[in-house]
């Protein structure tokens, strides 16, 4: 037998109880099938989080593989545990923004820690999920709803479960889907055309009706004394009409018109949002104006001015937006100048800017020389001049003279180009971004395979043997690797938090009670 000297057997045991303590401090971590390992004192870093908690007590506990089993995403959790490791949050680039947020919530940490070199990265989910929203408020589907979708969207969902549904609600949605989805059935396909053609029409005559060659003059015959004493006449031309047939035909389009809102009325789902829709007011002010415009030349003709009362009814030309209805490409453009509000904005305010500062120096300019042919005699004047020269028009009816004034011109006609130009980029990326998610959209597929929660099986046990959970026995309360409450560590189905989302695919195969076979080369596991 060897002799070892009692120091030596010191030194041995003081390194052995270092290699225990060392062990006894650190801890595994499966995570979707892959291990990481590391010290207990670094999950306590973040207190009052999911893996600060841990403790053999919880139930996804494996007493056998000495580690905790977590069935999530892998290639997050590396970034959660460097984050107790350094401090600092990155987001991983090849996870879906809204899956790192729901891994985020089940860990305990807060997604608002994300480093900034990769805030933007991380953000463009947000940005995308707006506008997903802003197409839903669209309506750009054209997939037909089902029963049960319709009776919840008209507000008979009860009597639709009752199975008590009246022959109005029955016909109410189908009278809706003709005049208002013009995508639904071939019947509503025939009825938007037919509004269509009503529109063009009513656009057209309203258009022509103002040509010379459509009008009928109104003649007068007048009467006069000649100086010799005898009586002469003439024909006198005081003012033209429009033609009778253009009324007929506006007769004819308005009645359409006027049925077309009534049925849309009587039949919409929710009176409140049909009345406040702005093409809706369009519609009916439009309508509104023809019976008022009957009403002024019945009674009101007489009056002086009163031509100046057809200048309302401009608005039936207002009536091209419930196009929008038949066309999905007019609602993007629409809801890209709505998202592009800001950058609008800042456009027309540098066109003030510099209309004001460019008409004030050429107003100026034009008197320091001598300059008989100046077409500037005021800076009104010259704001005209400016708009005109800084969104690159140029009419050609004012123009500089003097060299001091050509020089203010050419600045402006710069300045301008500059100012119209930067803000173009971003409303053609808000419309290529709006269209482009369309037409993704539209590429779906309409029935996607639903993910199911199921329950997974419970741990098989030796006789005797106590559970975890403080339970003995095969199959009792308390068993199984996955029991045990959520918030403290475990992932079983049973308590599932909705937050969470913790969906698990069965596969029969995976399931198979297995004692004492070693998996991927290490201790066998007790399924």
């Amino acid at each position: 037998m060897t002799y070892i000297p009692k120091k030596m057997q010191h030194y041995t045991h003081a390194a052995m109880n270092l290699i225990n303590m060392d062990s006894e401090n650190r801890v595994v971590l499966n995570v979707g099938g892959i291990r990481h390992e590391t010290y207990k004192a670094t999950l306590k870093k973040i207190p009052a989080t999911r893996l600060s908690r841990l403790t053999e007590a919880l139930a996804n506990y494996d007493p056998i593989l000495n580690e905790y089993f977590f069935d999530r995403h892998p290639g997050v959790f590396a970034q959660v545990l460097n984050y107790y490791r350094t401090g600092k949050l990155h987001y991983p680039t090849d996870v879906c923004g809204p899956l790192f947020e729901e891994e985020l919530e089940f860990w305990g940490l807060d997604s608002n820690q994300v480093e900034p070199c990769c805030w933007m990265t991380y953000t463009q989910h947000r940005d995308t999920q707006e506008t997903l929203a802003v197409l839903d408020r669209l309506d750009l589907d054209t997939e037909k709803p089902s029963e049960e979708e319709l009776a919840r969207k008209f507000g008979f969902e009860e009597d639709y479960y009752k199975g008590t549904i009246s022959w109005w609600q029955e016909m109410k949605p189908r009278i809706w889907s003709l005049f208002d989805e013009p995508y639904s059935s071939n019947a509503a396909k025939t009825i938007g055309v037919v509004s269509v053609f009503f529109i063009c029409i009513s656009i057209l005559s309203f258009c022509l009706k103002t040509h010379p060659d459509m009008r009928v003059p109104i003649v007068r015959n007048t009467t006069v004394r000649t100086a010799n004493g005898s009586y002469a006449w003439f024909l006198d031309k005081t003012q033209t009409n429009a033609h009778i047939a253009f009324f007929y035909i506006e007769c004819v389009c308005n009645a359409w018109f006027t049925f077309e809102i009534l049925v849309r009325f009587i039949s919409s789902p929710n009176k409140c949002e049909f009345i406040k829709s702005s093409v809706n007011i369009i519609d009916y002010i439009a309508t509104l104006s023809f019976y008022i415009d009957l009403v002024l030349q019945r009674f009101a003709s007489h009056l002086e001015n009163a031509d100046i009362l057809e200048f309302f009814s401009i608005i039936r030309i207002m009536r091209l937006f419930k196009l929008t209805r038949h066309s999905s490409g007019l609602k993007i453009l629409i809801q890209t100048f709505r998202a592009s509000a800001k950058e609008l904005t800042l456009l027309v305010f540098f066109l003030v800017l510099g209309i004001v500062i460019f008409a004030s120096l050429v107003y100026y300019a034009e008197r320091i020389q001598p300059n008989p042919h100046n077409d500037f005699n005021s800076i009104p004047l010259g704001l005209w001049w400016a708009l005109v020269t800084m969104t690159t028009v140029g009419y050609g009816d004012m123009a500089p003279k003097t060299y001091i004034g050509m020089f203010v011109g050419a600045l402006c006609a710069l300045a301008g180009v500059l100012t119209i130009a930067l803000p173009v980029p971003v409303i053609v990326s808000n419309f290529a971004m709006y269209y482009s998610h369309t037409q993704a959209r539209a590429k779906l597929p309409k029935k996607r395979r639903r993910v199911l929660p199921v329950e997974q099986p419970r741990q098989a046990r030796l006789p005797g043997e106590r559970a975890p959970g403080g339970v003995s026995g095969c199959g009792t309360p308390g068993s199984g690797p996955h029991s045990g409450p959520m918030g403290s560590g475990g992932t079983g189905p049973r308590r599932m938090n909705n937050k969470t989302k913790d969906l698990v695919s069965p596969k029969s195969d995976e399931y198979t009670t297995m004692i004492g076979k070693p998996r991927d080369g290490k201790k066998s596991r007790l399924l």
